[in-house]
């Protein structure tokens, strides 16, 4: 019949590891990565790019506007913001930052 029904796209979303809120591996990388290295920020671009091993203007044109419009992260003067929904989509504690020993 032609139609996708809401049991595929289920599974397809499922398949690419997107959450109910539309974020997938990246998306979800970056907010953790802000909140367990740099203590939810602020952070600037290039230090998350290295931390993330993406692209800069990848991210930007790619990840940020939609974690923006999601209202998970936050540009301001000093750097990147995780959100207080970002700490509670990802169900981590507002201190949750990883000692050296731990990030690998």
């Amino acid at each position: 019949d032609g139609k996708i029904s809401e049991e595929i796209a289920r599974k397809a979303l499922q398949m690419f590891e997107v959450d109910g809120m539309g974020l997938d591996n990246m998306d979800r990388k970056i907010l953790a990565t802000i909140i367990e290295k740099f203590s939810g920020g602020p952070v600037g671009l290039e230090t998350i790019a290295v931390a993330v091993g993406e692209e800069t203007e990848t991210i930007t044109d790619v990840y940020e506007p939609f974690l923006i419009q999601s209202g998970f992260l936050e540009r301001t003067p000093r750097g990147r913001m995780v959100t207080k929904s970002a700490y509670e989509h990802l169900k981590l504690p507002k201190n949750s930052i990883k000692q050296q020993g731990e990030l690998f």
